[in-house]
């Protein structure tokens, strides 16, 4: 060991005397000593300074550890003849002396010490080793903090959180919508992690140049920079506590919604390509580009694009519009508003696409919330696959007994088939006591029943999408045979259609299919014993089911499913459908429209029409004659016309030009060849 290590041990430095404890004084005595001759350490000068006094715990601690080294370096280094020395008592040296004197000061400097600066250091402390015990990191305390901060804020507002289990408490709206839930990466980081969605965006995102916070959906780096394009919405009406809002178009985009309208009238997307280009934030436009991406194939940059336009709108929100609430409406029968509804079913067909139906079915409560009373996009077809999906069993099974009171949901195929599933489910969880399993079960056998006995055709072609051959007494049996599927109405063949398509990869679970093979016996038992709900529901199907509205209509068209657009009526396939307004209601509210554009006469001749075609601004009579225009001028702008078409003959003809056909030098053909 060096003998600066053996001087600090015993309390000197080049030279100083010990230290005793006696000698240290806080009153002027102390104020003759000379500067830097002090000790080192916490011990440096402390007789001149109060403040000086006040020593780091952690660089006591620090010291105690490296003078506990080096005492055992030196009883290693001594060897036997210090053990034997301690052993027979021998007197201490002047070394052990100075260390003794050394600990007494320290022990004095330390009792010196206010309580006040120490205590906070040592829970801070305890704090951080509890937490490191714990296998916490400060990231999930600053996550706790915030989700007991919104936990708060929602008590204070009336509202309870979710649950563990996922049941949504009673005195939460049906339809309240979760911020956190309208992130699809929320729920991919609950099914592989955030190191596994987020990887190295983080980074990224800190330099992401846009400052605008949406919850709808994140901007991304690739897109243009976005600047006002002429949305704005605007409240309307507060009645009853619902707010009652709509979009509006400023001039400027009123004139880009009209060259929109030619561009989409030309039939060819490059014109629309070049509009955004030049607007890239006009929402038609980001649809319908969308759409024909969608035709061909292309669905990363389909569901970018309408991301976009929901950023877009989004951006546009007015201050008391709120997403969460479910008191805020806005009228389908504006064309303003449309795209709005659009864009967000859209969305919902991507997520869930995506693999993210919690996050879909957020999306479509919100967007149910808008007008839950027409619900124009009918998104009551959907919501019942979300939920299984998403296995939101308590949301589902709720909704159906809010609203088929007022609603009759239960005259809907998807809703007569899924709420029985769901309750079936239900009574598959461990978590419930007994008593709610069997009603479950019950619940869920009588709902299918009936299920079965009013949509008797939707039995054989659910079982023929499962892959699942039918028994003999089934398939032998009329009630569930093709007669049944002959004489439904055309309007019930389009939604037993729809919910087939889409949920038939729900019901191939074998314990399903047993359960689903057990009531349908039980059904067709009953019909044999000609039980009156057989009759009552027969003649149900022939009077409802007529017509489909014009909600469903457009929900079919939105599906993307074949075999539901197949079931369309011709009054619907006969018109010409649009991707950013398909199938617009009967009673539109239009706030402005589009100028007509200047037609011309349908009698040109076809020398007219040619040189229309060579030069677009040549017109027969020179200027557009007025509405009441007198007819005694006919003759005079009749001869007008000629000379004017003969102007343009003799320019078009002056202007011809003809070139020599060009001469050959050597006429032999002599030569040279390289």
């Amino acid at each position: 060991m060096s003998r600066r290590a053996l001087r600090r041990l015993r309390g000197e430095q080049r030279g100083q005397e010990p230290l005793e404890p006696g000698g240290l004084r806080l009153g002027p005595e102390g104020a003759g000593e000379e500067p830097g001759r002090g000790r080192r350490g916490p011990e440096r000068g402390g007789v001149s300074n109060l403040y000086e006094l006040i020593t780091n715990e952690e660089l006591e601690d620090d010291l105690g550890s490296k003078e506990e080294r080096a005492e055992s370096r030196l009883n290693e280094q001594d060897g036997p003849g210090n053990n034997e020395e301690a052993e027979t008592g021998e007197p201490e040296s002047d070394e052990q002396r100075a260390g003794e004197d050394t600990q007494k000061q320290d022990q004095t400097v330390t009792k010196l010490q206010p309580v006040s600066a120490n205590k906070p250091r040592k829970k801070k402390k305890k704090r951080k080793n509890k937490r490191t015990a714990a296998g916490e990191t400060p990231e999930d305390d600053d996550l706790e903090d915030i989700d007991s901060i919104l936990e708060k804020m929602e008590d204070s507002s009336g509202l309870s959180y979710e649950t563990k289990s996922g049941v949504i408490a009673d005195s939460r709206p049906l339809l309240y919508v979760e911020h956190r839930n309208l992130n699809p990466e929320t729920e991919l980081k609950r099914y592989f992690g955030a190191r596994a969605v987020l990887g190295d965006q983080r980074p990224r995102q800190r330099q992401r140049p846009y400052i605008r916070s949406t919850w709808l959906t994140a901007p991304k780096n690739t897109w243009p920079r976005y600047s006002k394009t002429g949305i704005a919405m605007r409240l309307l009406e507060t009645r009853r506590g619902v707010q009652h809002f709509t979009f509006e178009h400023h001039r400027e985009y009123q004139q880009v919604q009209f060259r929109f309208l030619d561009a989409v009238e030309s039939l060819d997307p490059n014109n629309i390509v070049l509009l955004l280009q030049m607007n890239p934030y006009h929402v038609d436009s980001l649809l319908q580009l969308s759409e024909v991406c969608r035709m061909q194939e292309d669905q990363e940059m389909a569901r970018d694009l309408v991301e976009r336009a929901l950023y877009s709108l989004e951006c546009a929100f007015h201050p008391v519009f709120s997403l969460t609430s479910g008191t805020c409406r806005l009228d389908y029968r504006r064309p303003e508003n449309r795209a709005f509804y659009l864009s967000l079913f859209k969305h919902t067909i991507f997520l869930e696409k995506r693999g993210c139906p919690r996050t879909a079915l957020e999306f479509c409560k919100l967007i149910l919330s808008l007008d839950p009373e027409n619900d124009p996009l009918c998104v009551l077809l959907l919501i019942d696959l979300l939920s299984l999906r998403a296995r939101e069993y308590a949301f589902l099974t709720r909704m159906f007994q809010e609203w088929e009171g007022h609603r009759n949901l239960s005259q809907l195929p998807n809703f007569a088939f899924s709420v029985p599933l769901a309750y079936f489910l239900l009574s598959q969880q461990e978590e419930l006591s007994e008593a709610e399993l069997s009603q479950a079960r019950e619940r869920a056998a009588h709902l299918l029943q009936h299920a079965l006995i009013m949509f008797p055709s939707v039995l054989m072609p659910l079982l023929d999408h499962c892959s699942v051959q039918p028994d003999s007494r089934v398939a032998s049996h009329s009630f569930f045979g093709l007669q049944a599927q002959i004489s439904q109405p055309p309007a019930l063949n389009q939604l037993v259609s729809l919910y087939v398509g889409r949920t038939h990869s729900l019901w191939k679970d074998p314990a399903i299919m047993a359960w689903l093979e057990t009531n349908v016996h039980e059904v067709l038992q009953r019909v044999d014993t000609s039980e009156p709900v057989v009759e009552e529901f027969a003649q149900k199907r022939k009077v409802r089911y007529q017509s489909a509205p014009r909600n469903i209509s457009r929900h079919v068209i939105l599906s993307e499913l074949k075999e539901a657009t197949a079931a369309l009526p011709l009054e619907v396939t006969s018109q010409p459908v649009m991707g950013f307004d398909p199938l617009p209601p009967l009673d539109s509210i239009t706030s402005y429209t589009r100028p007509e554009r200047m037609t011309h006469p349908s009698n040109e001749s076809t020398l007219s029409l040619f040189f229309r075609s060579l030069l677009p601004n040549f017109t027969l009579q020179g200027e557009v004659r007025q509405d009441g225009a007198e007819e005694a001028g006919a003759g005079q702008d009749l001869n007008q016309g000629v000379n004017r078409l003969m102007a343009a003959m003799r320019d078009m003809l002056a202007n011809i030009q003809f070139q020599d056909p060009p001469r050959d030098e050597n006429p032999d053909g002599d030569a040279d060849w390289d």
